[in-house]
């Protein structure tokens, strides 16, 4: 399929669905101190089964985009920030595809129950 993301390897090709590194990119950020759910958001366009997250980009510079819900009284930036990082070295380390970008929007703040 044309949207798929391919990576020339030494023995052959490896494709990977847009929807499995939404996959990995939800599961990493709902494992995010502070990550209370995922938000669909108002982007237009392609949105995966997992709401709230986009995948832009080819194999070799992936854009992400994760729309998200925090938990009341902690550092948003600091959440942003780890959520950041996670989701970049997690995909990049269970595909081998490169991350050029991770943008995390904040949505919505909820109270702990």
């Amino acid at each position: 399929m044309a949207d798929d993301l391919s990576l020339d390897l030494e023995r052959g090709r490896l494709t990977i669905a847009r929807e499995a590194v939404a996959e990995i990119v939800a599961e990493r950020t709902l494992g995010c101190y502070g990550v209370v759910g995922l938000s669909a958001g108002t982007r237009v366009g392609r949105i995966f089964r997992r709401e709230g997250i986009s995948i832009d980009g080819d194999a070799r510079a992936l854009r992400i985009q994760v729309h998200i819900v925090v938990a009341h009284g902690l550092n948003l930036a600091e959440v942003a920030s780890t959520v950041r990082s996670q989701v970049a070295y997690e995909v990049e380390r269970l595909t081998g595809l490169k991350v050029a970008a991770v943008e995390v929007v904040i949505e919505r703040v909820r109270q702990s129950a």
